[in-house]
C-alpha cells in the first residue's frame, strides 16, 4: 500500500481495533475526534450509530449503507451522517480517509 499519510500523522495514538490491515490515527479534543483512517483489506463493518460525522475520502473506494440505500464514495467525495443515523461501511483495499466525529470519546464508549 502507498503510505498516505505522513510521519506526523502516523505518530498519533491508533485506534487499537482489531480488525487486521485496518488502521486508524487519532487526534483528540475536548469535543471531537479527527481521524486518519486506512486500510489494505477490505472490510464490511456492521451497521452501528453514534454522534455526527464528516469525512472526506483520499484514496479507494468505499460504500455506505444508510436507511437501507447505498451508496459509492471515491477520492475527491465528501459525506455527512447527522448523529443517531444507523449506517455500514464496506471499504476496499487502498482506501484511505479523514473523519471528524462529534464525540471526543467515541471508542472509549
Amino acid at each position: 500500500m502507498n503510505k498516505v499519510f505522513p510521519d506526523v500523522i502516523t505518530q498519533l495514538p491508533e485506534a487499537g481495533l482489531d480488525l487486521e490491515g485496518l488502521r486508524i490515527y487519532i487526534s483528540h479534543a475536548e469535543t471531537h475526534e479527527v481521524w486518519f483512517l486506512e486500510t489494505d483489506v477490505e472490510i464490511d463493518y456492521p451497521s452501528h450509530l453514534h454522534k455526527a460525522q464528516w469525512g472526506i475520502i483520499l484514496e479507494g473506494t468505499m460504500e455506505f449503507t444508510i436507511n437501507g440505500r447505498t451508496q459509492t464514495y471515491t477520492k475527491g467525495d465528501r459525506y455527512f451522517i447527522p448523529e443517531s443515523v444507523e449506517h455500514s461501511i464496506k471499504m476496499h483495499a487502498g482506501y484511505s480517509e479523514i473523519i471528524f466525529l462529534n464525540d471526543p470519546n467515541f471508542l472509549k464508549k
